[in-house]
């Protein structure tokens, strides 16, 4: 199949190309393989941390109309915190509870192992309620 209208110039420039798709293509596939795996690793962390925001919320409601003690208000934050599966001591869990005011916070990070790159995710969640009378 020799074109005698193509010179070998030409031909060498067009292999070349070729071999620089192939290299494109496989240093995207790498790329996107890694985010996707980053992804699978990230994500479930922040949907953990929506989940005990919105418990410890619900929880500040509920303890300010049933004037729950500080330790039931921890006791049933750090069961949420354990089927989360959040790394956080029962100690981290910081409540504040009077007649009129409960305030639940706690701060964690959570490690996360990305092969090539070791990062650290810090959150805060928090939740307060005040009684109407």
């Amino acid at each position: 199949m020799n074109r005698p209208y193509m010179s070998h110039s030409r031909i060498r420039t067009r292999r070349a190309q070729r071999g620089a798709g192939k290299l494109k293509a496989i240093v995207w596939t790498v790329v996107l393989l890694f985010i996707a795996y980053s992804a699978f690793k990230i994500l479930p962390i922040y949907i953990a941390e929506y989940q005990l925001a919105d418990k410890i919320q619900e929880e500040a409601k509920f303890a300010v109309v049933n004037h729950y003690p500080e330790e039931r208000i921890r006791e049933n934050v750090y069961k949420t915190v354990q089927e989360l599966d959040i790394p956080v001591a029962r100690e981290q869990i910081k409540v504040v509870s009077s007649p009129q005011l409960v305030q639940i916070s706690l701060d964690y990070t959570v490690p996360v192992d990305l092969i090539v790159y070791r990062a650290e995710l810090h959150f805060t969640p928090s939740g307060e309620n005040r009684a109407l009378f």
